[in-house]
């Protein structure tokens, strides 16, 4: 094994021999950090997007599932359950939410999920889902199985982060959440962004 180059994040490491019911998530960013990192697409290091917005910071820890693309089969998916028009995916890796009781002080790291569920956000008209899923073995979170078992409270304060974390109080947002939905539709949306990889990139996993 060549342990000479670091794997890229995206393109490199693989989704998991059981996904979607179990997936590896790549963590970019956590509750503590004041500052938006996400993976640079080329290099595969990480990158500062831009600083939070005032005190909008990240509920849980936040990152992507590798070799997803959120294209053609994702974009369908959304436009079918949603009924409403859907220009596209929006070109990036899948999005996941990972729920721990645990604290973890940084991202550029690992773990595995476990899929309950996702929301359905539409950003300018292009399918942006955010999976949701708890920590593997997570002492806490292993209970939930789906999304429906999570308070309902919970769920609003992860919506308000998606839907107001990229604008000033003053500006009209562009994101919309259309609909929760649970783990087997999370299943799908991950097949089906795995299946928009194989489609656009072509890299036998």
């Amino acid at each position: 094994m060549n342990t000479k180059h670091r794997a890229h994040p995206w393109h490199g490491i693989h989704p998991g021999d059981e996904a979607p019911n179990i997936v590896t998530a790549f963590i970019e960013i956590v509750p503590s950090d004041t500052v938006k990192y996400e993976i640079d697409k080329v290099s595969g290091f990480l990158k500062i997007d831009r600083p939070q917005k005032f005190s909008n910071m990240i509920p849980t820890l936040y990152g992507f599932i590798p070799q997803t693309f959120c294209a053609e089969q994702v974009a369908e998916f959304a436009e079918q359950k949603s009924g409403r028009e859907v220009i596209g995916g929006d070109g990036d890796p899948l999005d996941i939410c990972v729920l721990s009781e645990r604290n973890v002080s940084h991202g550029d790291i690992l773990l595995q999920a476990i899929p309950i569920g996702g929301f359905r956000m539409l950003d300018g008209g292009e399918a942006d889902d955010k999976i949701i899923a708890v920590m593997k073995g997570d002492t806490f979170y292993r209970q939930w199985n789906d999304v429906s078992d999570c308070p309902v409270s919970y769920i609003d304060r992860l919506k308000h982060y998606f839907l107001t974390y990229k604008h000033l109080p003053d500006e009209a947002s562009i994101c919309e959440i259309t609909q929760v939905y649970g783990r087997e539709e999370a299943h799908e949306v991950i097949r089906r962004s795995l299946a928009d990889y194989q489609s656009h990139f072509g890299c036998d996993s």
